[in-house]
């Protein structure tokens, strides 16, 4: 039974594209003025140079992903990711990539963090760059972060360097974790809208927005079990980083102004006293200790360095020439929906195919399923699913590696692996179902617009404008209750548990990885390259490479993409902000994804809510 998109989504859907194509049109109208630029880029043979003793400049600006979203490539040069103004993507396995390299590179004396733009992470993906840090340190070579300010994610990162700088005007801001929303049934009754929701599960809190005005006690009690968990990580390995307690990360208001007030209302000089920073300089003096760590430059007034966007472009890994054995990657990153859906997100299709692609290749022994994911459609999931299946009926063993969640559709397409890994903070289980069907009948009678005509059957009238009869009710909640049997089978039948078991650690409730671990949802604690080694270890490989299956693109758009890659350096760079124009357009393509994550045919949705806190 099809549930139709709603008047608000098509509505919002329509002004969002006119919106954004304008928007497109304008952009590529600029990007033509420098025509005769891009011309010369591509005649320049230039090249970056990395002197003997340079420092690698790891100036992360964005946020750290999975996988890059397709976009438009116009578009992608204008905002220009080396304009350090934090919109653009950095690809995890890059920039794990580029450290490992430069830990091995004589040429690279050290590394200097500047993590002032980088966005939100999911602190699995820190732990991540963090550990290819710690190997960097293992060379020998120290690691050096600067920063006007450090908020969480940043100062996570900062943590693991040997020496960390702070702006004598900044400050650190360590929160702690947080799970806020909006509740909105109140405006919902004023509109007189009415929210038809169908769910299983006492955790499943997706919903609970159109259905109450403040969180539920269940709802409270599995956050503050979730954030406590995450927390803990989060404070033991920075604790540890910094030799210092726990308890000196995030204080008490009255300890917070005791301390402040030591530090005569000063935020640099707490962060000093504290332990969080070793040492506070200006601009100035920050290059001139540089200069004397790794020596001045041949030219201009900077100390001896290469930017991680110069480095990366002579360090990047080169595809083999021969493969004979392989394991296949797939990544599966985003919101899960129906269809083909570009590169950096989710589609039944799309990620399908690109399974397929790995059971169709001879050379593809084994594939690691990279998942990244909140949950979204419940048929896409299960289409997924079924190619996960595939793979294992035409004897290739599939590893999961779990990224910052894998949660309800992300935890379902991962079921059936062969082993499956998670990080300790991983956030998957979320093992629910639940569909939602808004109707309008109340609110348009209220403006004196009825909805009224004849049908075959019961079922033939349905409309969003014409309300929802008890019959139809009922028989979408059996379909959802269906759905959560189904999906507790599915866990019970691959994890090897009773079905008691598992609605016991399910109804929808969100777990750490390392909780996981301990209720049986995964099989190990580990990181991408464990998923791989086993990988090639189920497949019985003792040589290997490993082969990112990904969608192709045809010539046209390989040229654009590299012409755009080369052209890039000779643009200008974009403001640190974006105008007010680009933050409401932003803000409005947030609005208009959320919408559009809701598309699946029957209205049905594995979907994780909590996990994007």
């Amino acid at each position: 039974m099809s549930a139709k998109p709603s008047i608000f989504k098509r509505i919002l859907t329509i002004l969002w594209n006119t919106i954004n194509g304008t928007r497109k049109v304008i952009l590529n109208l600029f990007f033509f003025g420098f025509l005769a630029i891009v011309i010369v880029a591509l005649s320049s043979d230039d090249m970056p140079v990395v002197e003997d003793g340079s420092a690698l400049v790891l100036d992360l600006a964005g946020a750290v992903v999975e996988q890059k979203r397709q976009i438009d490539p116009i578009e992608a040069v204008m905002k220009n990711g080396k304009a350090n103004d934090g919109s653009g993507e950095i690809l995890l396995s890059e920039l794990i990539h580029t450290i490992d390299n430069a830990a091995s590179d004589k040429r690279i004396s050290s590394i200097v963090l500047d993590v002032g733009h980088l966005q939100w992470t999911g602190i699995s993906k820190l732990q991540s760059i963090g550990d290819a840090l710690s190997r960097f340190k293992e060379s020998g070579k120290p690691i050096i972060a600067m920063g006007n300010w450090y908020g969480q994610n940043q100062y996570f990162l900062a943590s693991f360097a040997d020496t960390i700088y702070l702006n004598t005007q900044g400050s650190v801001e360590i929160d702690g974790l947080s799970r806020y929303r909006q509740y909105y049934k109140s405006a919902l009754d004023k509109l007189k809208i009415k929210a038809h929701v169908f769910r299983v599960g006492t955790f499943k809190s997706a919903v609970e927005p159109y259905l109450r005005d403040d969180m539920s006690d269940a709802a409270k009690e599995a956050n503050t079990a979730l954030l406590n968990d995450i927390w803990t990580s989060y404070e033991a390995t920075v604790a540890k980083n910094r030799n210092i307690s726990p308890e000196d990360l995030v204080l008490s208001a009255n300890r917070y102004i005791s301390e402040l007030d030591k530090a005569k209302g000063r935020s640099s000089d707490m962060a000093l006293n504290m332990g969080w920073v070793d040492k506070l300089v200006s601009a100035e003096q920050f290059r001139l200790d540089m200069i004397a760590q790794v020596g001045e430059a041949s030219e201009g007034d900077h100390y001896k360095q290469i930017s991680f966007y110069d480095y990366q472009t002579l360090v990047q890994k080169l595809p083999p020439l021969i493969i004979e054995d392989a394991v296949g990657i797939v990544v599966a990153k985003g919101n899960i929906l129906n269809g083909n859906q570009p590169a950096g997100q989710i589609g039944g299709e799309s990620t399908s195919a690109l399974l397929r692609k790995a059971r169709f290749d001879e050379t593809v022994k084994a594939v690691v399923l990279r998942v990244d994911s909140p949950g979204g459609s419940a048929f896409a999931s299960e289409q997924i699913r079924q190619e996960v299946l595939a793979l294992k009926a035409a004897n290739k063993p599939v590893v999961v590696s779990m990224g910052s969640y894998a949660a309800s559709g992300g935890y379902w397409i991962s079921a059936s692996a062969d082993y499956i890994f998670a990080t300790p903070t991983t956030l998957t289980g979320s093992i629910g179902i639940f569909g939602m069907v808004t109707t309008f009948e109340d609110s348009l009678a209220s403006i004196g617009i009825h909805t009224d005509g004849v049908a075959t059957s019961d079922w033939a009238g349905f409309s969003t404008t014409k309300g929802i009869s008890e019959d139809l009710k009922a028989i979408i909640q059996r379909h959802i209750e269906r759905g959560y049997h189904d999906f507790i089978s599915l866990v019970a039948n691959e994890r090897d548990m009773d079905l008691e078991q598992v609605d016991g650690i399910a109804q929808g409730r969100v777990w750490s990885g390392k909780k996981a671990l301990e209720l049986g949802l995964v099989d190990e604690l580990g990181d991408l390259d464990v998923a791989i080694t086993k990988a090639a270890e189920l497949a019985k490989l003792e040589k290997f490479d490993t082969q990112l299956i990904e969608q192709e693109l045809t010539p046209q758009e390989q040229f654009i993409q590299e012409m755009f890659a080369t052209v890039s350096v000779y643009l200008p760079m974009s403001s640190q902000q974006g105008g007010m124009l680009e933050q409401l357009l932003s803000q409005f393509s947030h609005i208009a994804e959320e919408f559009n994550a809701f598309d699946d045919p029957n209205g049905v949705y594995l979907y994780c809510d909590t996990c994007n806190f």
